[in-house]
């Protein structure tokens, strides 16, 4: 009996260990595709696996035109950073060089299931991805869309368009729109790298 039940314990340690092997070979098969890939002529590779990196914040019907009117079911943006430069940001509440940013864009409704108020998301409709890479952009960042399902987009130009310039001027830590990400920005405050021009109330 103690002979079945030492077996018992052996084949279970097993499992959990061979578990645990695909657990981590998981994480590195999605951590290790985290940074910017590239095309040969240049364009970069729509990452498919953005959802299991770091969520930084949602916004709801947000626009930057203070002349723009609702359209009654705004958008919902979703926004992701690769896992390595999440966690430099961490410890110098910066970005290091190929950082990437995918936001994804969604349709919302009022109207589903048990829903009565309020909105949730519903249609996917695009991604908008940024890329800091400093041997490969001048300007350090670059900004990218993917309308439907494209696997590759290339960078918007001229370099310095409208998205750079907007992130240029009013992004609170380089072109990252921390202001937007509260638990970003708490790590940002302490460490001084919010850029003085920009304000934050």
């Amino acid at each position: 009996m103690r002979r079945h039940s030492a077996i018992y314990v052996l084949v279970g340690a097993a499992a959990l260990l061979a578990a645990a092997f695909f657990a981590a070979a998981q994480h590195k098969d999605a951590t290790s595709q985290a940074a910017p890939q590239f095309t040969a002529d240049g364009k970069v590779l729509r990452p498919v696996e953005y959802r299991r990196w770091i969520y930084l914040s949602s916004g709801f019907g947000m626009s930057y035109d203070p002349n723009a009117g609702g359209n009654g079911a705004p958008a919902f943006t979703n926004v992701f950073v690769n896992p390595a430069s999440y966690d430099y940001f961490q410890a110098n509440g910066k970005w290091p060089d190929k950082t990437m940013f995918v936001l994804e864009v969604y349709g919302s409704t009022s109207n589903g299931s048990i829903n009565k108020h309020g909105s949730f998301q519903k249609t996917f409709m695009g991604l908008d991805v940024e890329v800091k890479d400093e041997a490969r952009y001048p300007d350090k960042w670059a900004y990218f869309t993917f309308d439907g399902e494209e696997k590759s987009a290339a960078a918007m130009t001229p370099a310095k368009n409208d998205c750079w310039n907007c992130h240029e001027q009013n992004a609170t830590v380089e072109h990252s729109f921390v202001q937007f990400y509260p638990e970003m920005l708490k790590v940002a405050r302490p460490k001084g790298t919010i850029k003085s021009t920009v304000k934050l109330d």
